[in-house]
């Protein structure tokens, strides 16, 4: 590396650093370490999505009948294949349809609460394997599962930096039971959570994208003027993964209205790490060019997008001519006394009017059901939700005869740990800033926290635990991070007397706060070393600044000269090397890490049973009915 430090030019003038070392600066400053992704790594992902699609597929026919609300999606899939529309079914038909009896269907549109698209993706694998085919009800469920623990994989390990960490958390999601059931079920809970975690995969691709695209970009006109020309710092272009957030978070909002709520999220994210990265790289305005600059391309980028392909899930709607509501506007509205909104075309109008109709049937379910939750005991998983419960006859009336069994709840050492783990997420996100915890955070805020709106006191709709499977891959998530910091803390070190007799400090002097020098000449202070100053960022590792909005306050690996040496960039903040500490993970050295794993993977073994309905008996179902029935609480696995 060129020497980074100004020095005076034989005109008087100072000389400023040159484009790359002004590059590399700004590199450390804005991305963390990463592993490059290496044969190794895709090998290590291949091997645990081959494990989840084998937990997932096998015995997908189990149950061999519609279970729980497949008997609304899997009926409505159909429909759409035979009508181009949800149709009305005749009463008690379940039976007849399992056995490939459609009689059942008649040409009169079905009023249903959800859009289409969900619907559409489980017509795919009706269309692919037979609509009799107990599998090709739910294989595109399944699959959508299985991509969601690839997902995290790879969202792990370009959020921690370490292949190790994200390996992890695709281990706890694809040994999760929640997780497991849901990919098992053809309803449009599974769709809704993949589409929502693959937009947050791109947002944080766009971040990763941005940012190398304003270090470069801001380090030329540095180099050239020892500023930004513009106070607001450069433009940088169309950011494509953005567009492609927009269009997946349109398709979850497709399946779900519930993807609206991370449409918001992830808008709001994106926007607080582009003021923290227009702050980094010296933009003097940085503030108007985070709202503005970016936060404009961030809202176009996101919003129209997910609107238009929000309406392009309607197509099959609009080109019918017999769906629910469809002529609303030109049979209803027409004549009505006060038409409502004849500015609008009349397909429009009907379909406005069809949104309404269910938004006011989303706030005001309130019907009372068995399973019914509230969302303050998902974390814990203490109300979950029974999917299929029957005995199997023998022909004897033997008391002991199999069960066959589905209950959604999800793995207890990964939901109840992954309980205390939020915690820890929570803490480093308010106390120390740090960008990873926010991003889980987001995960959370985005598909759990809504649902307390419709909750007591707020509301009294409705709602289960199995609502959870949206935010299962952020659980996941938030139990690696913990595990990542447990496994790589260190309890701070006092200076031994040896030490202290070499610098001449007295015993008893006070050595609390101030960092002790070692006899190597480096300086504890209890958190890993810092590189050098002449490190280098490379493919692998590049290090970024923090302590910004939603930024760590340290953890980024500052290898800075002294301020004055890159004029027209902020002072560096100090580092306490998280970044280093979760990229730099062994196996070897990682205990909590391993017996966490290791323990999910064992209870998972323990669960699964019931978890993909296979016959057990009612003494074994009962060994696994953990929580007790407290009816007053609304809890227990009964």
């Amino acid at each position: 590396m060129t020497d980074q430090t100004a020095t005076a030019a034989p005109d008087g003038e100072v000389a400023l650093p040159d484009r790359r070392d002004y590059r590399a600066q700004l590199r450390r400053r804005l991305l963390d370490p990463l592993e490059s992704s290496t044969r190794v790594g895709w090998v290590i992902t291949a091997l645990i999505t081959a494990a989840a699609a084998v937990i997932r597929l096998v015995g997908l026919n189990r149950p061999e009948r519609l279970v729980f609300d497949e008997t609304y999606y899997v009926k409505q899939a159909y429909s759409l294949l035979a009508l181009g529309y949800e149709g009305i079914w005749e009463e008690e038909v379940d039976d007849a349809f399992a056995q490939g009896d459609y009689s059942g269907l008649t040409t009169d549109g079905q009023y249903v609460v959800h859009p289409p698209l969900g619907k559409w993706l489980i017509a795919l694998g009706m269309r692919a394997l037979g609509t009799d085919s107990y599998v090709g009800w739910r294989i595109s469920v399944a699959l959508a599962g299985v991509l969601g623990v690839f997902l995290v994989i790879r969202i792990g390990r370009r959020l921690f930096g370490s292949m190790l960490l994200g390996a992890s958390a695709g281990i706890l999601l694809a040994v999760d039971g929640m997780h497991i059931v849901m990919s098992r079920t053809a309803i449009l809970d599974m769709l809704l959570s993949t589409l929502v975690l693959a937009a947050f995969g791109a947002i944080l691709l766009d971040r990763d994208w941005s940012r190398r695209r304003l270090a470069d970009h801001a380090a030329l006109e540095l180099a050239a003027h020892g500023r930004l020309r513009d106070p607001w710092g450069p433009r940088l272009g169309v950011r494509w993964w953005l567009v492609v957030a927009g269009v997946l978070l349109g398709a979850a909002c497709g399946v779900k209205w519930s993807g609206i709520y991370a449409i918001a999220t992830f808008g709001i994210l994106s926007v607080m790490w582009s003021l923290a990265a227009r702050r980094t790289s010296g933009a003097r305005l940085w503030v108007g060019a985070g709202l503005v600059r970016d936060g404009v391309s961030s809202f176009l980028a996101l919003v129209p997008v997910a609107a238009l392909t929000y309406l392009a899930s309607w197509t099959s709607w609009f080109a019918s001519t017999g769906a629910y509501n469809r002529s609303w506007a030109s049979e209803v509205n027409a004549v009505a006394e006060v038409p409502q909104r004849t500015w609008l075309p009349d397909a429009l109008n009907s379909w406005w009017e069809y949104h309404l109709a269910a938004w006011n049937f989303h706030t005001g379910l309130d019907s009372e059901h068995t399973y019914e939750s509230h969302p303050i005991g998902w974390l814990l998983q203490l109300r979950p939700t029974s999917f299929a419960w029957q005995k199997i006859p023998d022909g004897e009336g033997n008391p002991e005869a199999l069960r066959e069994a589905v209950l959604a709840v999800g793995n207890p050492v990964v939901w109840w740990l992954g309980a205390a783990a939020l915690i820890v997420v929570v803490w480093w996100a308010i106390r120390h800033r740090e960008w990873r915890a926010w991003a889980i955070l987001a995960g959370y805020i985005a598909m759990y926290l809504p649902w307390f709106t419709y909750s007591v006191p707020f509301s009294d709709r409705t709602i289960f635990t199995f609502y959870t499977v949206a935010f299962a891959p952020y659980v996941a998530l938030a139990l690696t991070f913990a595990l990542g910091v447990v496994s790589t803390w260190r309890p701070r070190r006092r200076a031994s007397h040896s030490q202290r007799a070499a610098l001449q400090v007295p015993v008893d002097a006070p050595q609390d706060d101030a960092p002790v020098a070692l006899a190597d000449g480096s300086a504890d202070r209890g958190t890993d070393p810092v590189p050098s100053p002449d490190w280098e960022p490379t493919t692998a590792a590049a290090g970024q600044e923090g302590g910004d909005v939603l930024e760590s306050e340290s953890a980024r690996p500052h290898l800075d000269a002294p301020d004055a040496s890159f004029p027209g960039l902020p002072p560096a903040r100090p580092a306490n090397g998280l970044a280093e500490r979760l990229a730099g993970m062994r196996l070897a050295t990682s205990r909590p890490l391993i017996v966490v794993v290791g323990a999910a993977v064992l209870v998972g073994a323990f669960f699964y049973p019931i978890w993909v309905g296979m016959p057990v008996t009612e003494a074994f179902w009962r060994a696994h009915m953990w929580v007790p029935n407290i009816d007053e609480l609304g809890i227990g696995w009964i």
